[in-house]
């Protein structure tokens, strides 16, 4: 399995449509690609511009996929003018 997370810097102006957004690529995710299995949308208190995301993916091929897909160049095409920055880490989860 693979864990993704990324986190944006989001311009402020755009906070909340980013947000709206953002919870609409999780639910097309989830329900467009089998091997997402997880894809979580968090916000900090402490910094309301920072968004953060927890997806899991079966393997890498899986998420390579979900960046092949047309869902995610709509979206990511959409905010690309909101953000200030993007941070993705990849992580190899393992089992327990």
């Amino acid at each position: 399995m693979l864990a993704v997370l990324v986190e944006f810097i989001v311009h402020e102006n755009h906070r909340e449509a980013f947000i709206q957004r953002v919870k609409q690529q999780a639910k097309d995710s989830l329900s467009l690609e089998d091997e997402c299995h997880y894809f979580d949308v968090c916000t900090d208190d402490a910094k309301p511009d920072r968004v953060v995301l927890y997806e899991i993916y079966t393997d890498h091929a899986a998420f390579e996929f979900h960046l092949a897909s047309d869902h995610f160049h709509r979206f990511d095409k959409e905010v690309g003018g909101w953000i200030v920055s993007r941070d993705i880490c990849r992580l190899n989860k393992l089992a327990i």
